[in-house]
């Protein structure tokens, strides 16, 4: 990092004051990021609210266009921000924001997900919480209010998508589910003033009222009108790509690219099976190591112990060779999330840091037991070197990069691709010669590889690789399952993931295709003046970035 900060310029300016406008407009946004003044409240989810983003996108793309930039760090910033902000626009203008409906990553779900990031400890935290809870009910009102318009526009959701997001809308509204147990401590707390419990526990009925309601919307109004087709077509799919990766890939290169990846990925487990156990199948090998009992975990508060000492393990050895790893960054928490979904994901920290980077596990209802020749990889992925090193790097950088750059920018493919490229990076590196933990780390890539197909066949209604007809929701869960060995629930759940998300999942795998290949390009340049350890640096020191802009400054 500089030693001495770096003179704010006037692009700075316009990029902060665009993380004002999305903070403002977007408060959840804030929450992530660890901006509390919208802590109480929500944006607005109608029509008018997404109209609102378009035309304060579209103000911040004039001011960025006429700054002049005073540096290296004014063109990353420039192109970047400029690139984000003409996404915005023209999925507005596409109306996607009417058809937003899917069973990861909508309003639906964004609605609920923020109270997990929100801090509980004071009774101000309390406070605070109790009146974000007490604006669930207008929220939805208005995120509905936007599906009915797009249900006048004929701009509606898969039918898919509606029944499957009508199914954990109505987990949320159930009495003892997640807003009876957020604040059952509190409710029972003879340290919170009696109004205050008495606050949430009527933000946690209005709120559990309110998700009742869309669910019967969802059902009742949405669904008969919803499309039956899952593909968007290719000029939507094309939108959606370049919004995950910050790139424009031709997508039918990179389907057959994705078609030869996942041959030689799955070429590469077989062989490892045979090491695993003579003779073995990929399944015969998985049935063994899931039977193996020096791979296996107990309960989740023992895959959280194993989680955060192979975390804190990786953090100070990677620290000492190939990582320059800022000191408030060497700290992460792991954490069993307080849903059930299965999911695993990555929460960066505060600008202060004051909230560490989090690593969460949300353990499925039923779940005991869990393989770490199957995970190992994953925590990798989610912390040292992969998630939490990059973000938490980008955040540390203050005398360097601007807020916006810091704290908010960046692209799937970019984060994702990076993680991908840590996995691998990891085996290179030795910690994955254990011959289970690299056969889980080919599992993952070999799901990354098969989604890449799956995902661009599906909406670009492409032909089958059976050759028998073009691809459709069915084929691509059998397709799934024949090339990852998970749960079949969970494989259905990535599945509709797929199908209501376009573009979002090739974004890793196609993310780590570009980083390999920017590492390769930047390695020849150099020849033997090359070092790895400066490529992670300079790489990670622009903070997150769209992976055309990324290629741009790294090649200047």
């Amino acid at each position: 990092m500089c030693s001495t900060p770096r003179p704010q310029s006037q692009i700075d300016q316009v990029a902060d004051a665009w993380l004002d406008r999305v903070v403002d407009l977007v408060p959840t946004v804030g929450t992530y990021i660890g901006r509390t003044e919208g802590d109480d409240r929500y944006g607005d989810y109608s029509p008018a609210g997404a109209d609102a983003y378009a035309a304060a996108a579209r103000e911040s793309l004039v001011r960025i266009e006429k700054a002049e930039p005073v540096d290296d760090v004014d063109r990353v910033t420039q192109a970047d921000l400029a690139r984000e902000l003409r996404i915005d626009i023209e999925l507005h203008e596409a109306g996607w924001h009417l058809r937003d409906l899917n069973v990861l990553e909508s309003p639906a779900q964004e609605i609920r997900q923020v109270y997990d990031l929100m801090p509980t400890d004071t009774e101000e935290d309390w406070s605070t919480y109790a009146k974000r809870l007490s604006g669930v009910p207008a929220a939805l009102e208005g995120y509905t209010e936007t599906l009915r318009e797009g249900l006048l526009a004929g701009t509606v959701p898969a039918v898919r998508q509606v029944h499957e997001v009508a199914d954990q809308v109505r987990g949320y509204a159930k009495p003892g589910g997640f807003f009876d147990q957020a604040i059952a401590g509190a409710v029972g707390s003879a340290d919170l003033p009696a109004a205050l419990r008495r606050d949430l526990t009527a933000g946690a009925d209005g709120a559990r009222s309110a998700y009742a309601r869309l669910a019967r919307f969802l059902d009742g109004v949405l669904a008969p009108r919803a499309g039956e087709r899952d593909a968007v077509g290719r000029d939507l799919y094309a939108l959606h790509s370049r919004r995950f990766l910050g790139a424009e890939v031709d997508l039918d290169e990179t389907y057959e690219w994705g078609l030869d990846e996942l041959a030689r990925v799955r070429d590469e487990q077989e062989k490892l099976a045979r090491e695993i156990r003579p003779g073995a199948s990929v399944d015969e090998a998985v049935a063994f190591l899931e039977r193996d009992i020096t791979h296996k975990l107990v309960g989740a508060e023992a895959l959280r112990e194993w989680m955060q000492a192979t975390a804190d393990r990786a953090v100070e050895e990677l620290g000492r060779t190939h990582f320059d790893i800022p000191e408030p960054v060497r700290r992460i928490e792991c954490m069993i999330a307080p849903t059930t979904s299965g999911e695993i994901y990555y929460t960066g920290p505060s600008d202060d840091f004051s909230r560490p980077g989090r690593m969460w596990w949300s353990v499925p209802e039923g779940v005991e037991t869990f393989d770490t020749w199957r995970e190992l990889t994953t925590v990798y992925h989610e912390g040292v070197p992969g998630h939490h090193l990059q973000i938490g790097q980008a955040v540390v950088g203050r005398d360097k990069l601007n807020s916006w750059r810091r704290l908010l920018a960046g692209t799937s493919g970019h984060a994702e691709g990076w993680a991908l490229y840590a996995e691998r990076l990891m085996e290179e590196l030795g910690y994955l010669d254990d011959p289970a933990a690299r056969f889980g780390m080919l599992d993952g890539q070999r799901m990354r590889a098969a989604r890449v197909v799956l995902d661009i066949g599906v909406h670009l209604e492409k032909p089958r690789p059976d050759g028998a007809g073009p691809w459709s929701a069915a084929y691509a869960l059998d397709f799934m399952r024949r090339n990852v060995n998970m749960d079949d629930a969970f494989v259905q759940f990535e599945v509709n993931r797929y199908l209501g998300w376009p573009g979002q999942a090739p974004a890793y795998k196609v993310g780590q295709r570009i980083w390999e290949q920017l590492r390769d390009e930047v390695a020849a340049r150099e020849g033997d003046a090359f070092s790895l350890k400066e490529f992670h640096r300079r790489a990670l020191d622009l903070g997150g970035v769209g992976l055309d802009t990324l290629r741009t400054a790294l090649l200047a």
